[in-house]
């Protein structure tokens, strides 16, 4: 009988408690496979990219799906169906942690159908899998010869009793005061994403710097492991059609225009009404410069093209004049309006406007008997204080069909509720259970963090005796790409 042979390589990530990864004995037909061990925890994490281009993309079609096997826990699942259906938010709030890590660590103009799955195979009640996810896809990456730019990991970083505790186990984690998930390369923190108590910014900084000292362990892991099992050479990405001429052409067609727009600290709607009209004007001139007979795989970078330069000029008004699209300095807020109770029949609510993003929240009060159940592998989990956010077509000006929540909705909603259940009074204080319900009515700029400081004054309104107010602020980075 043939004995299937593993590549391994484990390493220790603290107290002695040890992680491994292990290549080439499970799942062998897709690109990069890896079974990750920790405990009696096992995941499984495959990876494949298609080795042909579907007509028409730009953009990279990278779907990441983790899921929790009920086996893994020797449990069957509840419900009708007995097994495994559509992702639970749980899931999917984990798949899109692995995904925001994973997505700019691609070829720029890589457009090849790449499909990422993690499974939880074996279930250990102590180990956080949520903090093993990453690293196993990452691994599986590293292994095989799609072009990743890898490899990263995430970790969990909790501080408990005032120690700094790399992927703690779940019983630890009742006296954590911080509860960080945090990804990066060997060289750079990309995300951070998680829940404290009220800490310093100190207290946080330190926080990332013995988070990334234990990715790079990991990080090094994946490496060795890969040569170890022999590194595969990345397959060759073809060269995508580009056209300089019509590119330089384009710039000089639109830029003083688009910069005209940009400048005039418009709304949101006439802004891009005036964007759309320089968009209209450059096809005009173009027809006239090159006729209506403009091949077509330069028809279709016209679009492409146009966009670079209004992020061109965009970009320069941030870095040159230290300005934004309406005017505002880098570090001036926009406008707010807040209001509440002025609906007679929720328990709470508030209307929160900042600018032109908008959200009504309201927050409703119930009993035991609403606690919501979630059947999870490791066993049936119960929550008193439930948050859901709703992005309604009509908030941007569209028109499309609505579904059910969607991954956006679900993280959105995930990232609001666990800033507000931190200002929650404890349990013997509060016999509710408590429901938020964020719509957004109006969306330029951040709305889970509008959902924060709406959800903070329906709570308010609803009489709950909150530890304090809590208010959100989303922010980014703009950096010139010649010196970044």
């Amino acid at each position: 009988m043939t004995q299937l042979q593993a590549t391994t390589k484990t390493f220790d990530i603290g107290d002695g408690r040890e992680i491994t990864l292990e290549t080439g004995k499970l799942a062998r037909q897709a690109d990069g496979s890896i079974l990750l061990r920790m405990g009696k925890a096992a995941l499984l994490a495959t990876v494949v990219s298609s080795t042909k281009m579907r007509d028409g993309v730009d953009f990279f079609p990278l779907s990441v799906d983790y899921q929790e096997k009920f086996a893994s826990a020797g449990r069957i699942p509840g419900g009708f169906l007995k097994r495994e259906a559509r992702l639970s938010s749980y899931e999917i709030l984990i798949s899109r942690l692995v995904d925001r890590a994973l997505r700019p660590l691609f070829p720029d103009q890589y457009y090849y159908d790449t499909q990422v799955l993690i499974s939880l195979i074996s279930h250990d009640p102590e180990v956080q899998a949520d903090s093993l996810v990453a690293l196993a896809a990452s691994a599986a990456l590293t292994v095989s010869d799609i072009p990743f730019q890898g490899p990263i990991s995430e970790v969990r970083v909790a501080r408990i009793d005032g120690k700094f505790v790399i992927n703690p186990y779940k019983s630890q984690m009742e006296n954590a005061d911080m509860d960080l998930i945090v990804a990066a390369t060997m060289d750079n923190i990309m995300m951070v994403e998680g829940e404290t108590k009220e800490v310093s910014e100190q207290d946080m900084i330190d926080a990332l710097k013995v988070a990334h000292d234990a990715i790079k362990i990991q990080c090094k892991a994946q490496i060795e492991l890969s040569e170890a099992f022999g590194v595969k050479e990345n397959r060759e990405v073809p060269e995508v059609y580009e056209n300089e001429a019509l590119k330089k052409k384009i710039f000089e067609l639109t830029q003083d225009d688009v910069y005209k727009v940009a400048k005039g600290a418009l709304n949101k709607h006439e802004r891009k009404q005036q964007f759309s009209d320089v968009k209209k004007a450059l096809d005009e001139k173009l027809v006239e410069l090159y006729g209506e007979d403009m091949p077509e795989e330069d028809l279709n970078l016209v679009g492409k093209y146009y966009h670079k330069v209004e992020k061109h000029v965009i970009r320069e008004m941030v870095m040159s004049e230290r300005t934004r699209l309406d005017g505002r300095a880098l570090d001036e807020v926009r406008g707010l309006h807040m209001e509440i109770d002025f609906l007679e029949s929720p328990h709470g609510v508030s209307l929160f406007t900042r600018g032109e993003t908008q959200a009504i929240c309201t927050a409703t009060l119930g009993t035991k008997m609403d606690e919501q159940m979630f059947d999870k592998a490791g066993g049936i989990e119960k929550s008193k204080f439930l948050l859901h956010y709703n992005f309604p077509p009509f908030s941007v000006g569209e028109a499309r069909p609505v579904r059910g929540p969607g991954r956006r909705e679900i993280g959105h909603g995930n990232l609001a509720q666990r800033s507000l259940e931190q200002v929650l009074p404890e349990a013997e204080d509060n016999p509710y259970t408590i429901r938020i319900v964020s719509d957004i009515l109006e969306s330029n700029g951040s709305s889970s963090m509008a959902t924060v400081c709406g959800g903070s004054l329906a709570l308010m309104d609803a009489g709950i005796p909150i530890k304090g107010g809590v208010s959100g602020i989303a922010m980014g980075m703009i950096s010139d790409p010649e010196d970044p």
